[in-house]
């Protein structure tokens, strides 16, 4: 990411948009070559260095756009043992933490950045089949379909069905450069839309966005965590 970054800034060239887009998702318990948990350092540190490298490339009225998921309702993230180096190791906890760094990650850049006019948002693409859930054992995806799929049955609901790509995109496509910057900016976004808040019961495909991945004070302390660990400040 640092490579990347140098490179981009001796090139100079603005930017309309950023999106961060690269991701794992349960991994086995490994390390990134920093020592980071893979998740953690993947999905989060390495844009938290990649974008903030970058920062003064987005030109005013640009945007960064974390693509984050649904779940980040899994969990919070815990600064205090970022890599389970005391808690019992949970793959799906694990992308949890880091799904909510994406999330709290453009709540504090935006802060940081709208006074020159580059906001930042966060969204949850959908569900699409793409590589992202090559570490899931076989037929596990198809068993958790099929346990969604019941659940809605008994709620009166549609079965669940796939995202293609392309509108897997939309909502990148729309946050970065459809949707008015004043709706989205530190905002968390999903189906092209801004999401309500819930701490409330929500199904694997209803939308909502847990209070704790919009804390202004938890974006704050995640920000400052994320420097000490990768030993930059910002």
């Amino acid at each position: 990411m640092r490579a990347c970054a140098d490179a981009l800034v001796a090139d100079g060239r603005p930017f309309d948009a950023v999106i961060a887009n690269a991701g794992v998702m349960r991994t086995p318990f490994g390390h990134t070559a920093d020592g980071f948990e893979t998740q953690f350092g993947t999905n989060h540190l390495g844009h938290f260095v990649l974008a903030n490298r970058i920062a003064a490339l987005i030109a005013p009225g640009g945007r960064l756009v974390n693509v984050a998921s649904s779940g980040h309702r899994y969990s919070d993230v815990d600064l205090d043992d970022p890599n389970f180096a005391r808690t019992p190791y949970e793959p799906m906890i694990a992308y949890g933490r880091s799904k909510t760094a994406n999330i709290l990650f453009a709540v504090e850049f935006d802060r940081r950045h709208k006074a020159r006019g580059v906001r930042a948002t966060a969204l949850h693409p959908g569900g699409i089949r793409t590589e992202l859930g090559r570490h899931m054992a076989p037929n596990e995806l198809d068993a958790l379909v099929a346990q969604i799929n019941a659940q809605l049955a008994t709620q009166g609901q549609p079965p669940f069905q796939w995202k293609t790509i392309p509108q897997g995109a939309a909502t990148s496509v729309w946050a970065a450069f459809v949707a008015p910057v004043e709706k989205v900016g530190g905002r968390y976004c999903e189906n092209c839309q801004v999401s309500e808040i819930t701490d409330g019961p929500i199904s694997p495909v209803s939308p909502g966005v847990r209070s704790y991945a919009l804390d202004p004070a938890r974006a704050q302390a995640l920000w400052a965590k994320s420097e000490e660990m990768v030993g930059e400040r910002f």
